[in-house]
Parts: C-alpha cells; sequence; structure tokens
C-alpha cells in the first residue's frame, strides 16, 4: 500500500511537471548519410586504403523547436568527423531562404566519429600526402551529397512540427577517460589517465506529444567517437550512433539526437568493435532512467545568438623553421611543405583561426552553448562553474571544426591538442594563450544578461 501510494504521488508530481511548461512545436527528421563506396575515411592517418564494406549506416538528425510566429531554431546532428564553416553556412542559407530562419536559430553539429568518410574542407593535411585523384573527387562529391541531406533533414524537421512538451534532466556516464599523460606538468603521450580533467555529465533534452508519446530525444555527452581504432576501415557510426539507434528502438516513431560536449581530451574506455554496443548500452540505459524520473520543463528557445570570432595564432613562423620542418616526422613534413607552396604562392600563412561561439537561452533556466572545434574539458567545467551547472549545456564540434581548441592548462602542457594536431588542420602553430578566456567571455556575452547574472547553481 506505500509503495502505491509513492508511486501515486510520484506520477501527480509528474503530471504538474508536464504543465508547468507550455507546448512548443517540435518537428524532427532523420536521413540516411551513408557513403557510397570505396572511400578514404577520416581519423586515422595509419588507413592507406579506402573503405569497401559498411559495418553499420551513417545518418544526419535534425530537431526543430518554435513556431513559425515564435521563431524556430533547428539543431542538426551528422555522424561525421566535422563539419566546415562552408558547409554549416551553405546549410544554414538555404533554411533561411526557404524559411526565413536566421544564422544565429541554426546549429550543424558533428558526432566526430573516426570511421567514416572524410569530409572535404575539414582535416587538410589529415593523411599527410595527396590523395589520388579519384579519391578525392569521391571525397568531394560526398561532401555535396552531405550538404544536400543536411538541408533535406532539416527542412523535413521544420515540416515536421507538431505540439509538444520538452523537459530536460541530467546524468552521468564515466566511460569517457582523459586520455593525456602529464609527467612534471608536461605532456608525455597518451594514455588513460583516471583522474584527468573529464566531464562526466549526461544531460538529456526529450519532447513528448500530447497523448505522452517520446518524439525526440536529444542527449549530450562529451567523448571522443573513438571506440574503433585505426584498424577498423569500415563505415560505422561509433558509440553516437548505437545510443541513437538503441533509443529509436525503444520508442517507435522518435527521433534520437547524439552531439559531442567538450571532449576533445577523453577516449572511451575500453575500446574496440564490442565496446561499440557496450557504450551505446551504458548511454542509453542512462537516458530511460531519466526519463523516467523527474524532468525540469522547459519552453521555447527565447534567445539565439551566433558570433564568429578571431583566434589569433601565438607566433609567426618564419620561412626557415619551415624548411626545417621538412626533415620532421611525415606529418610534420607535409604540412611544412604545404606552407612553404602557400608562401611560394605569394600568399601568407593564416594568423588567426576563425572560430564561431553560438548560445540559445530557454528563457533564464536553461541555455544551450554550441562551439566549434574539438574543445577539452576544461571549457564546460569552468562554464559550468561560472553560469551553473544545473542549467547549462555545453555542445562541441558545433558549426565549424577548424582545429583542436585547448584550454590555457593544455597549453601549459603542451602535447598532441595543444600543438601536433595543427598540422593536420593546416596551421603553422598553436593558438595563443588567451584562447580560453576569449571563448568564455564570448559565451558570456551572447548569453542573455538576465541568464548571465542569475547565481551559479
Amino acid at each position: 500500500m506505500k509503495s502505491r501510494f509513492i508511486l501515486s504521488s510520484l506520477a501527480l508530481v509528474w503530471a504538474g511537471l508536464l504543465q508547468a511548461a507550455d507546448p512548443v512545436a517540435v518537428g524532427v527528421a532523420r536521413i540516411d548519410i551513408t557513403p557510397e563506396l570505396p572511400i578514404q575515411l577520416a581519423g586515422y592517418q595509419s588507413r592507406t586504403t579506402e573503405a569497401t564494406r559498411v559495418g553499420a549506416p551513417l545518418s544526419a538528425r535534425a530537431l526543430a523547436i518554435g513556431s513559425d510566429a515564435e521563431g524556430p531554431v533547428v539543431l542538426i546532428t551528422a555522424d561525421v568527423i566535422a563539419v566546415s564553416e562552408q558547409l554549416s553556412e551553405a546549410v544554414a542559407a538555404a533554411i533561411h531562404a526557404r524559411h526565413g530562419i536566421p544564422r544565429e536559430r541554426v546549429a550543424v553539429c558533428a558526432t566526430h566519429q573516426h570511421t567514416g568518410p572524410a569530409i572535404a574542407g575539414t582535416l587538410p593535411f589529415m593523411f599527410s600526402r595527396d590523395l589520388p585523384p579519384d579519391a578525392t573527387a569521391r571525397i568531394d562529391r560526398y561532401a555535396e551529397l552531405l550538404q544536400r541531406r543536411l538541408i533535406e533533414v532539416a527542412l523535413a524537421a521544420l515540416a515536421d512540427r507538431k505540439p509538444a512538451r520538452l523537459a530536460w534532466a541530467q546524468g552521468r556516464a564515466e566511460f569517457a577517460v582523459n586520455r593525456r599523460q602529464i609527467t612534471d606538468g608536461r605532456h608525455t603521450g597518451y594514455k588513460a589517465t583516471p583522474g584527468g580533467p573529464v566531464d562526466h555529465a549526461l544531460p538529456v533534452l526529450r519532447a513528448v506529444d500530447e497523448r505522452g508519446g517520446v518524439r525526440a530525444v536529444l542527449v549530450n555527452y562529451a567523448c571522443h567517437c573513438t571506440t574503433l581504432k585505426g584498424g577498423d576501415n569500415f563505415v560505422h557510426p561509433d558509440w553516437a550512433g548505437e545510443t541513437a539507434t538503441r533509443l529509436e528502438s525503444v520508442h517507435a516513431g522518435a527521433v534520437a539526437l547524439v552531439a559531442i560536449g567538450c571532449g576533445a581530451d577523453s577516449d572511451p574506455q575500453p575500446r574496440g568493435l564490442p565496446e561499440v554496443a557496450t557504450h551505446g548500452a551504458t548511454i542509453a540505459t542512462e537516458v530511460a532512467r531519466l526519463l523516467a524520473g523527474e524532468m525540469r520543463p522547459v519552453g521555447r528557445v527565447t534567445s539565439a545568438r551566433f558570433r564568429r570570432i578571431e583566434l589569433p595564432l601565438a607566433r609567426t613562423v618564419p620561412r626557415e623553421e619551415l624548411e626545417a620542418r621538412l626533415k620532421g616526422r611525415p606529418n610534420v613534413a607535409y604540412a611544412a611543405a604545404q606552407f612553404l607552396k602557400t608562401l611560394d604562392a605569394g600568399r601568407p600563412l593564416p594568423t588567426a583561426v576563425g572560430y564561431p561561439v553560438q548560445a540559445w537561452a530557454f528563457g533564464d533556466e536553461f541555455a544551450m552553448v554550441f562551439l566549434g572545434g574539438e574543445v577539452v574539458a576544461e571549457y564546460a567545467l569552468r562554464l559550468k562553474r561560472e553560469l551553473g551547472v544545473a542549467r547549462l549545456w555545453v555542445n562541441a564540434y558545433a558549426n565549424h571544426v577548424p582545429c583542436y581548441i585547448p584550454s590555457r592548462q593544455v597549453l601549459r602542457e603542451g602535447g598532441y591538442e595543444a600543438d601536433g594536431a595543427m598540422d593536420y588542420y593546416g596551421f603553422p602553430t598553436r593558438l595563443a594563450d588567451d584562447t580560453e578566456d576569449r571563448i568564455v567571455r564570448t559565451v558570456h556575452e551572447l548569453l542573455p544578461a538576465g541568464f548571465v547574472a542569475r547565481p551559479a547553481r
């Protein structure tokens, strides 16, 4: 009898929560983005041949929130390693042309899985070699297909809008482990490093229809999609795709979107093909627990802002240094050769990284931030300390992935995320020491004054 009373009480609480927020127009859509084969996969330089097998299909998913009168927002997630500024701007422009939705209300996020096709316009020196012309042509054709499909899925989500109620909750998953081995304050290699900076939060946004059926689930977790390794030369969406598939199998007709948080210095542990299902099940199980409990109602997006800032590089690299790099490791030598070609053509080397920052506020109680690039964990941890761990959601790999985005601490320690990865991304040196402060300051400026003024909790 007592347990029945508790369940009844919980049901009343839940009913009250559902009625606390007004209905919002919500639309969802999913589309296949699996490439034609063969195609060169991105993510691991060790792959010397194109993939000829699909282990599991790739998808793009879209979530539209808000009526035309209110001003909708559209969030797109795609099972790709990265999106370029050119791609996301083209998608946003197409949505604006059809619906008049401004740029700040469209977000394009990559799951950063490492078993998908190379994307033209991203990671320009990924392979430290020139690919054959036919392989490059296939990559270019896929980028064109991807752009069309992302536009299609966004427009389909907008056409699908129906009344729904939104709510969110925050859980936890622990398979993300910091991968930076630090000895005497310096980066000394890749190694699972329990206790290093990591964000284990698992925020979940859910939309239910007027009958209580789940229409959409948006999940965020801060971890590389690198369960599969360099020897796995087949198409697969990794743990993010596995998570979405599991959630959609449980909630018939629903669309499950997975975005990646600030996990650029975190890898899943353990790794390998069997663990893809394990990690997907871990998140799906935690999501199920959250959906069955109390969730905080939210309404429509009341503020949306977008800004492209410049992140200066730390220094100017002289020609003599680039020439010396020609004798270095293959990735260093290849990048140096490309930089020298740029100079020989009379063009300057980049001195800054163009970087997008975006923020959506759902009133003053909940906000979602979108950061470009491969962002390390300390960004989310700092933003949540300053703005409230219980009301802030941070997505990375959003709108453009120009390079790794190291924190001040990571820059101090050095290593791949601070220095080595810049060769693959086409920049001659690291970012400036004030990079973290520039980005965090921009997030504060983009969020409404009412949200920022509220004390963090």
